[in-house]
């Protein structure tokens, strides 16, 4: 069976089908999910995975995630891990307790590994100022194989609140080449319902001064479902978006209300959140407005230009995901820097304390600051196969996983495909020769539809409350 990846696919919007699907489920950035990760993890258990790799595969490329955890003020709808303060002096004492870190897992990684992506999130990262920015780039290449020339894909996420004009040309000069803007909402009543006051003026100022300093993809991130927000303000918005920043990316995410999880959001007036009807229909609304205007939809949240990478390593049956989301290599193991961050090499994901406490303790003790991980067992490597496929290509074709794992397809989901059937008796996917295919009403449900053959999920004893899969 061929992957079918056409340039634009078409996505369906069925309501009857998105409510009787709207469950809680996994995003499914790893396989087993975090929720099932072991606490404790030693550190040796990952450094043994690092050398078996480079053992085998000495010049594998890698992937650097470095976290930023300050945010100057709390947008009231964060679930992110974050230090919020205004002491700006902060930044220095967390810098030096990542410098060690860096110089630790450096020692790990051979210098034959080239740094093939990089990517900067938070919290914050430009709470630093250019000058830690640059210093903490510095440390980065010293201790691992970064690109000299332009090839990598390094990446920052940017509050444009936070950059003042000239400071996005400086951070091109040092190296990096791919930038995300958070913009949430254009609609000033709903920016003052979530703390967030953002003129369109400074988005308009901060993507200008992006494209002119020749950063090679804008991605922008957009939330629907947050209070006073409407199908009309939304579309707004999002025109607004599209006609003046004309971004190559968009990520547009459901705002999941959990304020028993996240303290910041108990200071929205749920009594202000549209209806779970206006919901939807703000959804049907983005996608139709996007896939109009010539995007192509990678994949729950995400959108991209047809010539975008994202789009372009999706209709090659290269696209991948992980902890950052969707990817373009799937050749290169995760390496997470910082509290809270998710490493993820070979079989194995270990993740860094997360608080600043506890990460700062460990690491002044001149350990790893690794508290939780997982080996994954041959099933989960079946299983994630199979997850990754569907997520990334809405297609599965069984022979692939039988030459790659020594199975039989039929025999070994037994089960999980027997538990496909009313799925596929709704429409969301079909079977064909020696395969699946997701239909475009499924789409929109692909959570879902992994979910069936999410071991853990189905038979274990995972004690996590997920976001709504729409």
């Amino acid at each position: 069976m061929t992957n079918q990846s056409p340039e634009r696919p078409s996505v369906a919007f069925n309501l009857d089908l998105i409510g009787k699907y709207d469950v809680s489920g996994p995003r499914y950035t790893s396989y087993p999910t975090a929720p099932c990760f072991i606490e404790p993890f030693a550190a040796d258990e990952m450094i043994a995975e690092v050398a078996r790799v480079q053992l085998e595969t000495p010049h594998r490329p890698v992937s650097l995630y470095v976290h930023i955890p300050f945010c100057d003020t709390v947008c009231f709808y964060c679930a992110c891990n974050k230090l919020v303060t205004k002491d700006r002096t902060q930044a220095a004492v967390y810098l030096e307790l990542l410098f060690r870190e860096i110089a630790l897992v450096g020692r790990w990684i051979s210098g034959e590994r080239p740094v093939k992506q990089l990517h900067l999130g938070g919290g914050t990262p430009t709470f630093l100022s250019l000058e830690e920015m640059a210093s903490l780039f510095q440390q980065l290449r010293r201790h691992f194989n970064l690109f000299s020339d332009d090839t990598g894909e390094y990446g920052i996420e940017i509050d444009p609140r936070e950059v003042p004009p000239g400071a996005i040309d400086r951070l091109r000069g040092m190296g990096f080449n791919r930038i995300s803007f958070g913009v949430q909402d254009t609609d000033p009543r709903v920016q003052r319902a979530v703390n967030r006051i953002q003129p369109m003026e400074l988005n308009r100022r901060v993507v200008a001064e992006a494209r002119s300093a020749g950063f090679h993809s804008i991605n922008l991130d957009l939330i629907y479902g947050l209070p006073l927000q409407t199908s009309a303000s939304f579309g707004a918005s999002l025109t607004e978006v599209l006609d003046e920043l004309d971004p190559d990316r968009l990520a547009i995410f459901n705002y999941a209300h959990l304020p028993h999880y996240f303290t910041p959001q108990r200071r929205i007036h749920s009594e202000q959140l549209p209806s779970a009807a206006e919901k939807l229909a703000i959804m049907e609304m983005t996608i139709q407005t996007l896939l109009q205007r010539g995007y192509v939809y990678i994949g729950m949240d995400h959108f991209a230009k047809p010539d975008n990478e994202l789009a372009l390593a999706q209709k090659a049956g290269m696209l991948h995901r992980n902890f950052q989301g969707y990817t373009t290599h799937a050749d290169c193991d995760l390496l997470g820097l910082g509290v809270s961050s998710i490493s993820q090499v070979g079989e194995v994901f270990a993740q860094n304390h997360k608080t600043w406490e506890t990460y700062r303790d460990a690491v002044n003790r001149g350990h790893s600051p690794i508290f939780r991980g997982l080996r994954r067992s041959r099933d989960d490597q079946i299983r994630n196969a199979v997850i990754n496929r569907l997520i990334c290509r809405f297609a599965l074709d069984f022979a692939d996983i039988e030459t790659r794992f020594g199975v039989v397809f039929a025999d070994y989901f037994r089960e999980e495909l027997q538990a496909l059937q009313p799925l596929v008796a709704d429409g969301l996917l079909s079977f064909t020769d020696g395969g699946l295919e997701v239909m475009p009403v499924g789409k929109l449900m692909i959570r879902n539809i992994c979910m069936v053959f999410d071991w853990h999920l189905t038979h274990g004893s995972i004690q996590k409350s997920f976001s709504k899969t729409l």
